[in-house]
């Protein structure tokens, strides 16, 4: 443990100008942030991150959304769209690796800060362009978040009960924190290629291609036999049974049988073996053209036991079965603390906040957290004092003129 406290991060070296804004590009910038990487997010001077208003807020006025999700990060404030603002910028790029930006096609060309402008400068310059639909095509204009990537790539008709509306799967920002990662991915094979040929490259993220990248056969199925995936609730197209199921006392298990083998467990388990008998259900196809005679079985068992009976009979037939967990739960879970999944940081100013840890887990070079989310600015003196040997005067009258 002391040896990857002291190890040296792998990104340790690499500085990245995070100038996006809400949560896929920041997000793509965290994680370098975790694993060494000198990470200055810049912000506008009037208008910072909307992401500091998102969510629960702290004694700081800013949420607890920014305190997770800029942890580590440096902020400096610079305005991008005033000519002396992207003079400024051209110059900390000239001491990046990596710039990470998430505004609609074309408005950092019309600053004079494109992917061209910046190679001009930085031939070796790493560029990751998030936006809602992409670099090119016809519909790169549109403005979009997650929950607009979510609908266009195919997920939100997916998601929710056969009979009712589309719903958001989770509640949450799933596709700009995937486009986050890929973002991350794509910078980290872009610097690869730079380290061997000395050339920069441009890294075009959308929000919908990542969410569409992740609907496992939707595609081909659809090329090939014509088939739509409609809406089944909490069920999977092609396994059964492979869902959400209430036990007696109220409580959520998720059940997978992916496979015939666990199946004949379970059955098994049941006191139904006929359900794998021969010319019955025990091939998975006949399971999924029967999908209401199997959940109904499957249901009806395990609501006559309680969370932590049906448990303990499904990890004992070494079945895949897990509890549908609340936030209170995870807390509460030995597991989630054994591993270290949650994360206790100070801060100055708030005390003890508790984050999501760090992924992923390397076994020489784990990643950090060194503080959270700090000040709108809070670094701007230091960044470009350090940086670019501006005085505190030129600072205050760059300031006075709204360009930092």
């Amino acid at each position: 443990m002391g040896e990857t406290a002291k190890a040296k991060l792998p990104l340790e070296g690499i500085r990245v100008l995070d100038a996006a804004t809400f949560l896929a590009g920041p997000f793509c910038a965290t994680i370098f942030s975790e694993f060494g990487a000198d990470v200055i997010k810049i912000e506008h001077p009037e208008f910072p991150d909307p992401m500091r208003n998102i969510g629960l807020k702290v004694e700081t006025g800013d949420s607890l959304t920014w305190l997770s999700e800029g942890r580590n990060k440096r902020t400096a404030t610079l305005n991008l769209g005033k000519p002396e603002g992207a003079e400024l910028f051209k110059q900390l790029v000239k001491q990046a690796d990596v710039v990470v930006e998430n505004f609609r096609p074309g408005t950092m060309e019309r600053w004079g800060l494109g992917y061209k402008d910046l190679a001009a400068i930085k031939p070796d310059i790493v560029m990751v362009r998030i936006t809602a639909y992409g670099q090119e095509g016809p519909y790169k204009d549109r403005p979009g978040f997650a929950r607009i990537g979510h609908a266009f790539s195919g997920l939100t008709y997916l998601a929710g009960e056969s009979d009712g509306p589309p719903v958001i799967p989770g509640s949450t920002s799933l596709g700009d924190y995937i486009s986050g990662l890929y973002g991350a991915i794509g910078a980290l094979m872009a610097l690869r290629h730079r380290d061997r040929t000395g050339e920069g490259q441009y890294i075009d993220v959308a929000l919908y291609e990542s969410t569409f990248r992740l609907l496992d056969e939707l595609a081909p199925a659809f090329a090939k036999f014509g088939v739509v995936r409609q809406r089944m609730g909490a069920d999977t197209a092609t396994i059964v049974p492979h869902s959400h199921y209430q036990c007696s006392d109220g409580q959520w298990v998720a059940i997978a049988c992916s496979s015939d083998k666990i199946f004949e467990k379970l059955a098994q388990a049941m006191g139904r073996a006929d359900l794998v008998a021969s010319g019955t259900y025990e091939t998975m196809q006949a399971r999924v053209d029967n999908r209401d005679f199997i959940n109904g079985i499957v249901g009806e068992w395990i609501g006559r036991h309680t969370r932590d009976e049906l448990m303990a009979v499904c990890l004992a037939n070494e079945i895949p079965c897990g509890p549908v967990n609340s936030i209170a739960d995870i807390f509460a879970d030995p597991h989630f603390k054994a591993r270290g999944s949650l994360l206790s940081v100070q801060h100055p100013e708030v005390g003890e906040i508790v984050v999501p840890a760090v992924l992923p887990r390397l076994s020489k070079t784990p990643g950090r957290v060194t503080h959270l989310g700090r000040r709108h600015g809070a670094d701007t003196g230091d960044v470009y004092g350090e940086l670019l040997g501006l005085t505190a005067q030129r600072l205050a009258e760059l300031k006075s003129r709204g360009i930092v």
